[in-house]
């Protein structure tokens, strides 16, 4: 496999990059030239949706070619076009075999929610200090604990259900756009017993059932329109503008005394939550990280 190069501004990277995949690239990845130096820029966005900008002032271009001669010629190629003016071709290096699995593995070490509670990739071994656990490989639905969103919905739960000496102060669970059901999990692993976890992704559904089988716990895994009745905790990691739209829904499965918790929000959209959802339910920010919110009621 060899891997070809290329600098260029911000305003050819979508450009370079259509190219790149039109000379069957194997892959083609941007990253910021000027990274780990006082001149790297922060771009923040929102998972499952389009980037803010399509790359940084000065942008690295990475594409993987599986031939030499491939590489060679896409280089020769886009360097005789228009839009290559401004870019720069850093040059073409074999990449070097490596046992890609344990590699990708090695990325995703335990997480840690609270000195107690842990998500595992079934590769490593448990914290010591772990009393509780979720064993959760990376996948194609979202949600392994990495994400600060799903970290904060973690701690709100682990803090809810720590914070009662009786039965599980979490009551009945709706986890509405569960992902990989993550969430769901943890309401089981924290005495939670009545558990529905929907999504809009047929795939997503399977995931969280699978996850929920490989964790031992018992929820029930299926498309939004299972979602009934009241719930005592209401959980809902999506983006700010579906939720906006969810709000009267996610509302009205909220018992009395209970709590709704809403994730995916980033510092910036906290008013336009609060005023979307002001007609059943007083939002506030309970909890921050890396510029992401999390926003609760209780009715």
């Amino acid at each position: 496999m060899y891997e070809l190069s290329l600098m260029c501004p911000e305003d050819r990277v979508e450009s370079l990059s259509d190219a790149l995949d039109a000379l069957d690239a194997l892959s083609v990845s941007v990253e910021d030239a000027d990274a780990q130096t006082d001149a790297e820029q922060a771009l923040f966005g929102e998972p499952g949706m389009p980037p803010p900008k399509d790359g940084w002032q000065r942008s690295r271009v990475v594409a993987l070619f599986a031939e030499q001669a491939t590489a060679v010629e896409a280089r020769d190629l886009l360097q005789a076009q228009d839009f290559f003016d401004g870019c720069e071709v850093l040059g073409v290096a074999p990449v070097a075999d490596q046992d890609w699995v344990r590699l990708t593995q090695s990325q995703f070490a335990p997480v840690e929610i609270t000195p107690e509670f842990w998500i595992v990739p079934t590769w490593h071994e448990p914290p010591a200090a772990a009393t509780r656990t979720i064993r959760l490989d990376p996948g194609l639905a979202f949600g392994t604990g990495t994400h600060p969103t799903t970290r904060m919905c973690l701690r709100w739960i682990a803090r809810q259900a720590s914070a009662s000496s009786g039965a599980s102060a979490l009551g009945r669970v709706l986890d509405y756009g569960c992902g990989s059901g993550i969430l769901a999990i943890a309401a089981a692993k924290y005495g939670a017993t009545d558990i529905d976890a929907v999504d809009i992704d047929p795939a997503a559904v399977d995931s969280a059932q699978r996850n929920a089988q490989d964790n031992q716990v018992v929820l029930r895994a299926a498309l939004p329109d299972a979602a009934q009745g009241l719930y005592q905790t209401v959980l809902a990691n999506i983006l700010a503008s579906p939720l906006q739209v969810l709000a009267p829904l996610l509302c009205a499965h909220v018992a009395a005394g209970g709590n709704l918790v809403l994730a995916g929000i980033l510092e910036r959209q906290a008013e336009i939550l609060q005023q979307a959802y002001a007609p059943w339910l007083q939002l506030r920010v309970a909890d921050q990280e890396d510029g992401w919110i999390l926003m609760t009621a209780q009715r």
